[in-house]
């Protein structure tokens, strides 16, 4: 495993790391502990020191399952958490200094923890960023010693600029993959220039960029995948990188043939992220721990020629660029 700086934080962390989304259970179905404890011993046993998760995941029990385990453990892992997405309706006038402290306890109930590594906004409205108070409440709750640093995960590159006017804010977790490319015009640049860990999620666009889905595909009807298409339940971007799912098929057999051989496409996916030295890490999910397995050998995987990373801008110029570039 190798590892890099997580921005202002200090930390230095796994490369691939792991999210939790659906760890315990693929989305739809029942969270289980004991498949939630196997992938996350498989993570760290492979030299992942950072794991992020959110109060609103599986409704804390992924927070308790991820603590429970590194606290059983002997190595140093650090732990990001997420809050503000409990907010009904989610709109910025809920977020207030106690209702942002009020979630920060929760976590710390949850994970039976005295401080928490890293606390992040789980993708607030975009007013939120215009709100030096909320900003500041994170301030008080480190002097209390609830919380080292704070960060945010955002859906808006303009979001993520916005955020870094804050000194507090230590990082920003984004949404990056082979079909979400407007990050590297100003975020990284930015990023780079302010000392901000970048954490990058849905690397795999919900699944398309594995190279295993077909026309045929169908999802459980609780799978965001089947509902989200067109953001009826959150944002669009979060489920195939708001690509329509059918074109992204299309650009997808053609990344294959860009990437012939043994290894799967979603390794390349992986290891195309890791050619970027801006990023800090990788945090793909897993719903069984033969899937961190494969994730993790992507670290191992020679870099990108220039051929393929062109080639690779060159088909996102062609199929999604068109439809999703501006949008986030």
């Amino acid at each position: 495993m190798n590892y890099r700086v997580l921005g202002k934080t200090g930390f230095n962390v796994s490369e691939v790391s792991l999210g939790t989304w659906q760890v315990g259970g693929r989305w739809g179905e029942p969270f289980n502990e004991q498949t939630a404890e196997a992938i996350i011993h498989s993570a760290i046993d492979a030299g992942v020191n950072f794991i992020d998760t959110a109060d609103v995941y599986s409704d804390g029990l992924s927070e308790a399952a991820v603590a429970k385990v590194v606290k059983s453990r002997s190595e140093e892992v650090f732990i990001a958490t997420k809050c503000g997405r409990q907010i009904q309706p989610h709109v910025s006038e809920g977020y207030t200094p106690e209702s942002i402290t009020n979630y920060v306890e929760g976590s710390l109930r949850n994970m039976k923890l005295d401080t928490l590594d890293l606390i992040q906004l789980h993708c607030p409205p975009t007013q939120v960023y215009t709100r030096p108070e909320i900003f500041e409440t994170f301030d008080r709750l480190k002097e209390q010693g609830k919380i080292r640093n704070l960060g945010v995960s955002v859906e808006l590159v303009d979001e993520a600029l916005m955020a870094m006017r804050f000194p507090n804010v230590t990082t920003v977790q984004v949404i990056f993959n082979m079909f979400r490319l407007k990050p590297t015009e100003q975020l990284f640049p930015a990023a780079k220039e302010n000392n901000i860990g970048l954490i990058v999620r849905v690397p795999l666009a919900s699944g398309l960029l594995t190279g295993k889905m077909s026309h045929q595909t169908t999802f459980n009807a609780q799978d965001h995948r089947a509902f989200n298409r067109h953001g009826e339940a959150f944002d669009k971007g979060e489920t195939f990188s708001g690509v329509d799912f059918d074109l992204g098929l299309e650009a997808v057999e053609e990344l294959k043939e860009l990437f012939p051989g043994e290894e799967p496409l979603a390794a390349w996916a992986l290891r195309w992220v890791l050619m970027f030295t801006e990023v800090s890490t990788v945090i793909p999910g897993a719903s069984r721990p033969e899937q961190v397995t494969s994730n993790l050998a992507a670290a191992a995987l020679p870099a990108l020629s220039q051929e393929q990373m062109e080639g690779v801008r060159s088909i996102y110029d062609r199929y999604i660029k068109p439809t999703v570039h501006q949008q986030w």
